[in-house]
This record gives structure tokens, C-alpha cells and sequence, in this order.
């Protein structure tokens, strides 16, 4: 089964990079996917508001019969968690924080929230990612925390987009795979004090594993969003 990939959006330039590292994790024939997180149930507009800017979004990587979903919850860190329970997704693709300076990685409010327990990865583009039309993945560093499943998904990353494997600080990278602390239970998300610095401190994309589960990126492939 090829993994699933969903992309928090909302048509601004921090979820415009958000959908290009989706669509770059995405090279490897994952299927990719959008979502936008409404926080009321009334007011039929803002459902066809919602629904256009995920249309947009789609269209701007040449892929409008791409997966879009519109979820209603208070809480964008709760409806994106059950959308990701419920269509069993690998991944969910943050944008950095509104004001990131550009090329610096700022996990907002819900990806914070995601990367304290959340059930799946979790990767964050930084800001102004989308400005390069065709990032490349050359070194791909990892920070296991002792954990194999990071280790693992760098070496799958990597095959996939056909770069090589560094240790976090042995040089310059290309996007970080990070693990997640010994205390997490397993299936979850949940950053150390030092795999926390290692996020706030990166200027390329992360990538957060949950504690024990591995996400291969060599899975049998599926039609590609773009």
C-alpha cells in the first residue's frame, strides 16, 4: 500500500511550502493529499470558501483530481489528528509559523500540538520553501534518539529520492529525519529538549517519526500528484 501523505493548507505562502515538501516527499509515489480544518459548521460560503482554496491549491501543482478534504472542528490540531486516524496517513506537511523568516523553520500552534503525540509524522517546510521550483534532497541527516524507525525512514528517504545518509551535525543537509524521545509509546510523536533545538535551529525541511514506526518511502508506489 503506498503511503499517505496530507498537506495542512490554507492558500498562504507558509502552506504554499508546506505543499511543495508534500509534493517533494511525495516523488516517491505516495499519494498526497489536501486539508483544511474549519472551525464552525454554519455558513454554507465558508464551506465553498474552503473548498476553492483547496481547488487552487491542487490546481497550482498541475493536480486537481488530487485528494481535498474540508474538516469542521474547533481545534485545527484535533480534526487534522482524526482525519489522519481515519484515512490512516504517514504524514502530515506543515508550513512554519506566519512570519518565519525565510529559510528558518517555526512549527506553529498545530504542528506543536501534533509533534507533543500526534499518530503520525510530522514534516515542516521552512518558510519560503515554495520559491525553489525544484528543491533537491542530496544528504539527508538524521537524529534517531536511539529509535530504529528514524534511521530507517532516512534510508528509505533517501533510496527514494536518491541521496545519501548523514548524522545530524556532521555536515550540512539537505532535510532532517528527527525520532522521537525513548518515552514516547510507540505510534506517537514526541520531541526531546535536544530534538526540539535540532527543529527550531533547521533551515531545510524536517521530518518528525513516531516512536517505533517507520514510514517507507520505497512502498509499492501510487499514482503521483504531479
Amino acid at each position: 500500500m503506498a503511503l499517505k501523505i496530507i498537506v495542512s493548507y490554507d492558500d498562504t505562502d507558509n502552506d504554499r511550502d508546506a505543499l511543495a515538501l508534500g509534493r517533494l516527499l511525495a516523488s516517491s509515489g505516495a499519494d498526497l493529499s489536501l486539508a483544511y480544518v474549519r472551525h464552525s459548521s454554519g455558513a454554507s460560503l465558508e464551506q465553498e470558501q474552503a473548498e476553492q482554496l483547496l481547488a487552487r491549491g491542487a490546481a497550482s501543482i498541475g493536480a486537481p483530481e488530487m485528494q481535498q478534504y474540508v474538516v469542521v472542528n474547533p481545534a485545527t490540531s484535533v480534526g487534522l489528528t482524526e482525519l489522519a486516524e481515519q484515512e490512516k496517513a504517514d504524514v502530515i506537511v506543515f508550513g512554519s509559523e506566519y512570519r518565519t523568516a525565510a529559510g528558518l523553520v517555526k512549527p506553529g500552534i498545530s504542528a506543536h500540538k501534533l509533534l507533543l503525540g500526534g499518530p503520525s509524522a510530522i514534516a515542516v517546510a521552512p518558510a519560503g520553501f515554495h520559491a525553489d521550483p525544484g528543491p533537491g534532497v542530496d544528504v539527508l541527516g538524521v537524529l534517531d534518539e536511539g529509535d530504529p524507525a528514524a534511521r530507517d525512514t532516512a534510508a528509505s528517504l533517501a533510496g527514494a529520492l536518491g541521496a545519501e545518509v548523514a548524522e545530524h551535525g556532521s555536515g550540512p543537509v539537505d532535510l532532517l529525519v528527527v525520532g522521537s524521545r525513548p518515552e514516547a509509546l510507540d505510534g506517537r510523536v514526541v520531541l526531546s529538549a535536544a530534538s526540539d533545538y535540532a527543529v527550531e535551529a533547521a533551515t531545510h525541511p524536517v521530518l518528525v517519526i513516531p516512536r517505533g514506526v517507520p514510514v517507507d518511502f520505497e512502498a509499492a508506489p501510487a499514482a503521483t500528484a504531479g
